[in-house]
């Protein structure tokens, strides 16, 4: 009889504990999560969406464990977004509409590429790419919800995109994966000793080491009909469809092609190569008041990775009357044009996300005309201010950084801001400006550029006369030239800084902004790494 009174007990006591147990780890299960929430911008959004997703994380030990639960939370996020997204399609009444839901369907399938490449890349199994990476491709993924919801805003049609763009909490939960990356970022690891990196093949290091003169193309385009296509879009489908993805060569005769072109997000490594900006031209005329969206008034939009253009004239010919029109917008990482020009009015020139890199070009433009939320360095470039509509002032860029933990910014170095042609004769009836703030945490920098007389004294301007983001913008002079380079009279905003460092301005060059050293010399094309 006692045998069977502790059997009983023993047999009681373990269903308790099995019971407690579970509920006891379960408890200190999300303890542990709530903390690491609690270190996050938004713990809000974070500590629901870890605890009642689709997945049940095990506790993480590490920032770096961490930050992979937040990437996947993100990921799952942006997933149901899209798919809403699509749902929406048949909804669309009118041109507007479909324009915006157009833009916020390819910036989330982007959104959904980048967060996955970043989870696959920091596998600690088998990982391929470094923590500064991680940081570039997580700001890209915010900056494409940012512009689905500007696009939406500028065809005012937010209220049919607002429950795709706000309601899935996918800014906050990448938001919080950039800030805990950012505690990772240190310098940057993966930049090797050799000239190039290992991904690119030794038939490529000879291509790339190759004048253009030598350079054999896989396709040329022409428009008289001696080449392989007439149009440049089809010759950047047909090499969408090839096998292999090394380095594709498309030469672009001389000639002006009147066409939008588009290089897709998994067309990587495309190499257009013109006769010259002077007489190789692609050319059209879409804008905001044609019922466009900034985003998709672009001539060229260009989304694959280690796109190359040099020698071609990327042109919008929309006027100055017509507001926002895009001659190229690029969100291509690791992307460089060389000798090429960019022509327009107002937002000429996208430099979307990504990494980027523009040597010896032209660019033309009156208002915030080197727009975007790229880490993009100007090297060795003519900026040329045009002539505005009466009554409205010149600005040179407007950055789009919305995070404080985004790395990017826009650098203008040993370069030259002028007045073009058609504004020199009035130049004294226009101001122009460096730069003003688009999105709270605007960073632009211009380094020892010569600055003509057409820069206003104050140097930089307020976004629509407001206080915006002056305490929280980084705007930097260092080692500047020339009639309109004192800075004397320049804005007193907390925000702007004379910048008399080397070191500081350092932050802005190839090798610090856009970790040009591991990926530059893969290109062919001059840089300088430093100041």
């Amino acid at each position: 009889m006692a045998l069977r009174i502790i059997l009983f007990v023993v047999i009681f006591l373990v269903l308790i504990l099995s019971l407690i147990i579970p509920t006891a780890l379960s408890r200190s299960h999300r303890t542990s999560l709530t903390q690491w929430c609690d270190k996050t911008p938004h713990p809000g959004p974070c500590k629901y969406f870890v605890s009642h997703g689709r997945h049940r994380f095990p506790p993480p030990k590490c920032r770096s464990d961490f930050r992979k639960i937040l990437v996947q939370v993100a990921i799952n996020r942006a997933l149901d977004a899209r798919r809403h997204a699509f749902q929406l399609g048949p909804n669309c009444e009118n041109k507007p509409q479909k324009s915006a839901w157009a833009d916020c369907l390819k910036l989330y399938d982007d959104t959904i590429f980048q967060l996955n490449r970043t989870l696959q890349g920091l596998n600690t199994q088998k990982r391929s790419c470094t923590d500064f990476d991680a940081q570039t491709w997580l700001s890209t993924a915010l900056t494409n919800i940012d512009t689905c919801r500007a696009g939406s805003s500028e065809l005012n049609v937010s209220d049919f995109i607002l429950p795709i763009a706000s309601n899935y909490n996918v800014s906050e939960l990448i938001s919080n994966s950039l800030a805990i990356n950012a505690g990772l970022v240190g310098k940057h690891e993966a930049e090797p000793t050799e000239d190039f990196p290992s991904w690119v093949s030794k038939p490529e290091r000879r291509l790339l080491r190759s004048s253009l003169s030598s350079i054999k193309p896989n396709l040329v385009v022409a428009k008289d009909g001696s080449g392989h296509f007439r149009t440049v879009q089809a010759a950047i489908d047909a090499a969408a469809r090839r096998r292999i993805g090394t380095r594709f060569v498309i030469h672009v005769k001389k000639g002006v092609y009147r066409e939008n072109i588009e290089v897709g997000i998994n067309n990587n490594d495309i190499m257009l190569v013109g006769d010259g900006l002077r007489k190789t031209i692609i050319t059209s005329g879409r804008s905001v008041k044609s019922g466009y969206t900034t985003y998709s008034s672009a001539t060229a939009g260009i989304d694959g990775l280690r796109f190359i253009a040099r020698g071609i004239t990327f042109q919008n010919t929309a006027g100055p009357d017509k507001g926002q029109a895009v001659a190229l917008r690029s969100a291509s990482d690791l992307s460089v044009f060389f000798r090429c020009a960019f022509e327009g009015y107002q937002d000429t020139l996208m430099v979307h996300s990504q990494r980027q890199f523009y040597k010896e070009c032209y660019i033309y433009g009156t208002i915030d005309f080197i727009f975007g939320n790229a880490a993009v360095v100007f090297q060795n470039c003519i900026i040329y201010v045009r002539r505005p509509l009466k009554g409205q002032a010149n600005v040179i860029t407007a950055h789009g950084r919305n995070d404080p933990y985004q790395n990017t910014a826009i650098s203008i170095h040993n370069s030259v801001v002028r007045a073009a042609p058609d504004l020199k004769p009035v130049v004294k009836s226009f101001d122009t400006f460096l730069g003003r703030p688009w999105k709270r945490y605007s960073r632009a920098v211009f380094l020892k550029c010569f600055l003509d007389h057409l820069v206003s004294p104050v140097g930089w301007l307020e976004w629509e006369k407001s206080t915006f983001a002056l305490d929280t913008l980084y705007y930097g002079e260092y080692k500047n030239f020339g009639p309109g380079s004192s800075t004397r009279y320049r804005v007193r905003w907390p925000g702007f800084h004379v910048i008399t460092s080397a070191k500081v301005a350092s932050q802005f060059t190839v090798g610090s902004l856009i970790a040009g050293k591991s990926w530059l010399p893969a290109t062919g094309v001059p840089f300088s790494l430093g100041l």
